[in-house]
């Protein structure tokens, strides 16, 4: 029997009931395979603003430390009605993610798009495109670039001026690099960077960095490919990719183009990881305030985000391996939520997919 310390967040919009039905599966994981999960549940985003009037603080940053592991639901609300988006940027929902991303030093994004035998109806490709169907890993660099450069917005001669920085130092890209080569060689020993070499100066240093990186493995092949291609390419033909190695921004945009050729963001799970086991586990999905506490949220994604922790951050292999397995199971069992429905099918809600998925647990 192992202990295990969770920190958990559920945070705003649908993130309370698919963090709930998560935990439901990782109890019935605890009772089948003999181990104890203790939960410590943190405010995070507007969760915490209504609380503490900041979206994330020390208090929470120094438990989740303290954790094995982190599981989060979603953060953020309606950005033209919540009042949260009346404050300043920097005391909104989503700069609380931020902040904990760079305060637990997680730094590589893996962002898996892989497409069910089962949900092949709901991806909008088509078949002649889909071919044997798809098994993408996104390897995003997290912690730098345009989101975490210097920023400012002035006046110059009587006109708003706006200035984002891009920044990567030869460290942040080495090591993002090392982790998607070492992933690339637990599956299909094939890494495509993705830049824009030929416009941008951050993309040329990445992509010498990337190369030097490379001739340590040299059983993976590297392939290089500017993003616009890339993003083409993501609908052209998706079978082509392994491990996408990518900057942050670059990497955001092409996770969610990913994930809707697997027929529904609610199936995308995410984890966060940096130089040790920790990590924090989400679903690439948003908070969903529409639909919030009707029952109609797709749990798969923090479910699967679940199954990533534990065989990253827990080194439940096994464990990880019959959560995967259950929720399969239950797709072939023809029981679907409202966004990857189709005829023939059972449409469930939140709660019952959850249910069904943690009772093929055995």
């Amino acid at each position: 029997m192992k202990n295990y310390h969770i920190a958990v967040i559920p945070g705003d919009g649908i993130g309370p009931e698919i963090v709930r039905e998560a935990r439901k599966v990782l109890d019935q994981v605890a009772k089948v395979y003999h181990h104890t999960f203790t939960y410590e549940e943190l405010l995070m985003g507007g969760a915490s603003i209504d609380v503490h009037g900041v979206p994330l603080t020390d208090e929470t940053i120094a438990a989740a430390k303290k954790a094995d592991a982190v599981l989060m639901g979603s953060i953020g609300g309606d950005t033209t009605t919540s009042p949260w988006y009346q404050l300043p940027a920097d005391r909104r929902p989503e700069a609380g993610l931020l902040k904990i991303r760079k305060a637990l030093n997680l730094f590589a994004n893996l962002r898996p798009a892989y497409l069910y035998t089962e949900l092949r109806k709901a991806c909008p490709l088509r078949d002649e495109v889909i071919g044997d169907g798809f098994d993408i890993l996104i390897m995003r660099e997290l912690t730098g670039g345009l989101y975490f450069g210097d920023r400012s917005t002035r006046q110059v001669d009587g006109k708003w001026v706006a200035e984002d920085t891009l920044t990567y130092s030869e460290d942040e890209i080495r090591r993002i690099a090392v982790r998607g080569f070492e992933v690339a060689r637990k599956r299909r020993r094939k890494v495509t960077s993705v830049d824009k070499a030929n416009v941008l100066d951050s993309s040329r240093l990445w992509r010498k960095i990337v190369e030097e990186v490379a001739s340590d493995y040299p059983d993976v092949t590297l392939e290089h490919m500017l993003v616009d291609n890339c993003a083409m390419q993501l609908v052209r033909d998706p079978g082509q990719f392994d491990v996408v190695l990518t900057e942050n921004m670059f990497g955001d945009i092409l996770s969610d183009e990913a994930s809707m050729i697997t027929g529904s963001i609610g199936m995308l799970s995410s984890a966060s990881l940096n130089e040790t086991r920790f990590g924090l586990y989400e679903p690439s999905h948003g908070s969903a305030p529409d639909i919030a506490g009707k029952n109609l949220a797709n749990p798969i994604a923090t479910i699967l985000s679940a199954a990533m922790m534990l065989r990253y951050s827990l080194d439940l292999d096994q464990e990880a391996d019959a959560v995967e397995k259950a929720v399969k199971q239950v797709l072939q069992d023809g029981y679907r939520t409202r966004d990857i429905f189709s005829e023939g099918c059972e449409k469930v809600g939140t709660d019952r997919m959850g249910t069904l998925i943690a009772q093929r647990i055995q």
